[in-house]
């Protein structure tokens, strides 16, 4: 197992934030045209095709088996429900309010990472989480204008990434980043299959696209984020991503014309804050 390194687990968390953010923008798009099913089972599909030059080099699927198969599927289960949710929540509400509502997760994931995985959560560690989801809340003020029903759905799939987050975690302990990757895409393959063919329709050739875009970030972007959680606890890797939040506000504003208001700002200083003070006072796993 790599040896544990907050700096490495930040490289590979730059990676997944990148990612992220284009994903959002090629989801968007891809479901205007095709429901979320036919998206999510493409991205699978083609995310195999494209993983496999690393499976190989690996070793081939004889590389790939592991011990752990029964928590994969139970892991890739919780995932698919919540990934469905997030990308119909794109339609629904702007960009930045969608990834915001999604940092509703790390309270869930830090919590989740304590109790099951017996992380320690130190003040430090606590006050990084407080300010960042400080940050969420002034950005999307539930309490202004009540909550729609693609906030509900955004903060649903919350709680299912913050349980994937720590069953990523438990079986980094055991498994590649590569068997990870491998495996969720062969179980949500295997997951989506019959409702993508109830509502399949021949995508265009832009939707082709938008779908290679996508297959592409989810593929690789969950290899980036395992391999960061192969380097540092879930409580230190989680809060690093709040960074997606003003990146994606910011492409939000840039793509969509989606307005980008002093409350905001304001939150996403906390969430920037919150990210400096995880990084400074992490101490690395001895």
């Amino acid at each position: 197992m790599p040896a544990a390194s907050v700096s490495r687990a930040a490289a590979w968390m730059s990676g997944w934030l990148m990612l992220m953010v284009v994903i959002a923008v090629a989801g968007r798009e891809a479901t205007r045209e095709l429901s979320v099913f036919q998206v999510m089972l493409l991205r699978s599909v083609l995310g195999l095709l494209m993983l496999w030059p690393l499976i190989r080099a690996a070793g081939g699927i004889q590389a790939m088996k592991t011990q752990r198969l029964p928590e994969h599927v139970a892991r890739n289960v919780v995932h698919y429900a919540a990934q469905y949710g997030w990308f119909a929540a794109l339609m629904l509400i702007p960009l930045a309010q969608l990834v915001a509502l999604e940092f509703t997760m790390p309270i869930w994931s830090a919590a989740l990472a304590v109790v099951f995985l017996g992380e320690r959560m130190n003040r430090w560690k606590v006050l990084a989480v407080v300010l960042g989801l400080a940050g969420v809340a002034v950005i999307v003020r539930p309490a202004a204008t009540g909550l729609n029903p693609g906030q509900l759905i955004a903060l649903a799939a919350a709680v299912g990434f913050a349980v994937s987050v720590v069953m990523v975690k438990s079986l980094t302990r055991t498994d590649t980043a590569l068997q990870l990757s491998f495996w969720m895409l062969v179980v949500q393959t295997v997951i989506g299959l019959v409702p993508a063919l109830l509502v399949w329709q021949w995508p265009s050739a832009q939707a082709w696209g938008w779908v290679v875009v996508v297959a592409f970030c989810g593929t690789f972007s969950h290899y980036c984020f395992a391999r960061a959680m192969q380097h540092a606890d879930a409580t230190v890797v989680v809060p690093m991503d709040f960074l997606r939040v003003p990146l994606t506000a910011a492409v939000g504003w840039a793509v969509y014309a989606e307005r980008v208001d002093l409350f905001t700002a304001l939150g996403v200083a906390l969430i920037l804050a919150g990210n400096l003070l995880n990084l400074r006072r992490a101490n690395p796993v001895r």
